[in-house]
């Protein structure tokens, strides 16, 4: 199953990259308590919801394209691999997230995980 957002923000592309291309910056995602960052795996820390660790599978900074998979998690998580894509345009920027996670039953977990960041993310750029 896949999740997708091409989401419009009106803020530059390097403005959104400093925030979701930061793997250890966690303060737009709603729920996330604490974070570290070991150069490969993020470990985050969600009261009630448990621990997650993703391993970051690569992160270009000039393209500002980075790509992770989340391998453990108290959810019954088969795999999991996102890609996260920010890009200029006229209005600002645009971020293009994708999600492909098994089984489906989890599926909408993540798409409300997703767009809580969303929302998370329209409000620290409006700051």
């Amino acid at each position: 199953m896949s999740v997708k957002f091409d989401h419009q923000f009106n803020a530059t592309a390097d403005a959104l990259w400093a925030i979701v291309g930061t793997p250890d910056r966690i303060d737009w995602v709603p729920g996330a308590t604490s974070c570290t960052f070991d150069g490969e795996v993020r470990s985050l820390h969600l009261p009630g919801a448990g621990d997650i660790k993703e391993r970051i599978l690569s992160r270009d900074n000039k393209l500002r394209i980075m790509e992770y998979s989340c391998f453990e998690t108290p959810a019954p998580l088969q795999s999991h691999h996102a890609r996260i894509e920010v890009s200029a345009n006229a209005e600002g920027c645009c971020l293009h997230w994708e999600t492909r996670v098994t089984p489906v039953e989890i599926e909408t977990f993540i798409r409300s995980s997703m767009e809580a960041c969303l929302e998370q993310l329209t409000e620290l750029l409006e700051k």
